[in-house]
C-alpha cells in the first residue's frame, strides 16, 4: 500500500514513468521480486508483488523512491470460483 495523494488523476505518461522506475529497480534485485500488478485510487496505489519476504519489498521501495506505507502477506486468495465448491476439510 503506497500513500500517494493525487494518484487518481495521474496521466498515462506519469504511470509510464512510475512503472519504468519500478521495473528498473526490480532488474537490480535480479529476479528476487516480481511485480504482478497495481491498482490506483485517488490517494493510494495498491501493488501486488511476489517476494521472498517483506524486507525485499522495503528494499525495492527504498531503491525506487516510492513509498511503501504498509506491506501485508497474502495468505489465501478467494474469488467467485471459491463459491462453487468448498475447499478441503
Amino acid at each position: 500500500e503506497r500513500d500517494m495523494p493525487g494518484a487518481g488523476p495521474l496521466t498515462g505518461k506519469d504511470l509510464f514513468s512510475f512503472a519504468q522506475k519500478s521495473c528498473k529497480m526490480l532488474d537490480e534485485l535480479i529476479g528476487q521480486v516480481q511485480w504482478v500488478e497495481s491498482f490506483v485510487t485517488d490517494s493510494k496505489v495498491y501493488c501486488i508483488y511476489q517476494s521472498p519476504n517483506k524486507a525485499m519489498l522495503m528494499q525495492h521501495a527504498s531503491m525506487s523512491g516510492l513509498p511503501a506505507n504498509r506491506i501485508e502477506e497474502i495468505s489465501t486468495v478467494i474469488n467467485p470460483v471459491t463459491a462453487e465448491k468448498p475447499a478441503g476439510p
